[in-house]
Order: C-alpha cells, then sequence, then structure tokens
C-alpha cells in the first residue's frame, strides 16, 4: 500500500501552511547560483499544489517571500519578483483547470508594479473558484500584520466605532491578513531548520509543526503524504486531555 492510500481522508488538514526554506542550499550544493535554486523551487511548488489537490485540502498558504527578504541582494529580489510573474502566467490554466483561487497576504503594494499587476490580475481571474484557496503571502511579515491590526482597531475605539470591552480573539481576527481563513492545521517547514521566522505566528496557536531536512526544491508528493501521515497519527488536544477527547 502506498502513502497516499493509507491517508485518512477525513482527517486532513483543513489549512496547511508551508514555509519552503532551502532554494539557496540546494543551489550551493550542486554548485549552482541561489537564482537556480528559486527556479527549481518553483516546480516544488506546483508539485505540492497538485498533491493538495489530490488530497483535498481546501486552504494551503505558502511563505513565498517575507518582509524580511527585501534585505537580499539586489539581484536576489530581482530575480524572485520575475519569478512570480513568470509563475503566474505559466500556471493560470492549472489554476483554471482546479478551479483554484489565487489569494495573497502582505503588504503587497511594496511589490514592483509589473509582479502586483500580474498578480491582482490573476488573483481577480480565480476570484469565483472554490475547490482550494491557494494563499502566497508576500511581502509579508506576521509581527507587522500583528502591529497593523493593533492600529486598526485602536483608531476605531478611537473613533467610537469599536468598544473596547467588546474586544476579543474574533475581533482581532477579522483586522488580519488571513480574515477569510481557517486557522493554520498543520505547518511545513523544509530544509531541517525548526523555526517559524515570523509567519502566521497568531493563525498557528494550535498548529501541528511539521519539520523535515529535505530541501524544498527536493520536496516533492510523497514527502507532502508522509507529512499528512506524521500529522494524523498526532493526537489534537486543544488544551484538553486525552480522556476528554475520548
Amino acid at each position: 500500500m502506498n502513502q497516499l492510500d493509507q491517508i485518512d481522508k477525513n482527517k486532513l488538514p483543513k489549512h496547511l501552511a508551508v514555509i519552503m526554506d532551502g532554494n539557496g542550499r540546494w543551489a550551493k550544493q550542486k554548485g549552482f547560483f541561489r537564482t537556480v535554486g528559486h527556479e527549481k523551487g518553483a516546480n516544488a511548488v506546483k508539485e505540492l499544489v497538485e498533491g493538495c489537490g489530490e488530497l483535498g485540502i481546501p486552504y494551503v498558504t505558502l511563505y513565498a517571500f517575507s518582509t524580511e527578504n527585501w534585505n537580499r541582494p539586489k539581484l536576489e529580489v530581482k530575480t524572485l519578483m520575475n519569478l512570480l510573474v513568470s509563475s503566474l502566467k505559466k500556471e493560470i490554466k492549472t489554476l483554471h483547470d482546479n478551479h483554484i483561487r489565487l489569494n495573497a497576504i502582505g503588504n503587497i503594494t511594496a511589490l514592483p508594479k509589473k509582479a502586483f499587476a500580474e498578480l491582482h490580475e490573476v488573483m481577480e481571474k480565480t476570484k469565483g473558484y472554490d475547490k482550494m484557496v491557494l494563499t502566497l503571502a508576500l511581502s509579508y511579515g506576521s509581527r507587522e500584520e500583528i502591529t497593523n491590526a493593533i492600529k486598526d482597531i485602536c483608531h476605531k475605539v478611537k473613533n467610537n466605532i469599536i468598544s473596547i470591552k467588546n474586544i476579543d480573539e474574533t475581533v482581532i481576527n477579522e483586522h488580519l491578513y488571513t480574515q477569510n481563513l481557517p486557522e493554520v492545521d498543520l505547518l511545513i517547514r523544509t530544509s531541517g531548520e525548526q523555526r517559524i521566522s515570523n509567519f502566521l505566528l497568531w493563525q498557528i496557536a494550535y498548529a501541528e509543526l511539521y519539520f523535515t531536512p529535505v530541501l524544498w526544491p527536493d520536496f516533492n508528493k510523497d514527502n507532502l503524504f508522509e507529512a499528512i501521515l506524521n500529522y494524523q497519527h498526532r493526537e489534537r488536544r486543544f488544551g484538553k486531555t486525552s480522556e476528554q477527547l475520548n
């Protein structure tokens, strides 16, 4: 029995988030420029999305470009932005064929005009699909997101739009980039690093964390299925005891 057949379709994560790490190291190990690693990593994205589609996972969020990534060498940043544009153009048919809606979170207005325009166009063309919501975190930083949410809420309190006594988790959620997404159930990080790197800090409060040594360009469907099987063998208690769950 292969891994796909072992997966219980009734115990899938509703929202899968992925920190796609290791493109640069993959390229360095093979004697390539870092940009080659990013190009190879784009292929891994397609494989992941196809695998999630086969399983029926409805929400997938990918950490594509962080606020800190703007500090990388200018040539690498330019390559990443060009790759974003080319990938969106190349994969629009795949999104249409599989009824996948593209979404984006982060300070996307900071993107170069061409990248922003292409992103907005694909999001507009796929907005009616509901089989999967594929979210790209671009120019994204969770601390910035939470800070902006606090500012927005404070502004509304000051202008008597919201009462302080009514501020709860629901109100905070409504002011985050992810207001239309469910909480993350499973977070995967590749390349062997075991940290969150300012990604969805609020949204992963009760997520299962899965770290794999596989570098992102080498991550394939089998690696995804292995992560899902690992997830399904965990007991998610949400603060309760095992006895309460049983």
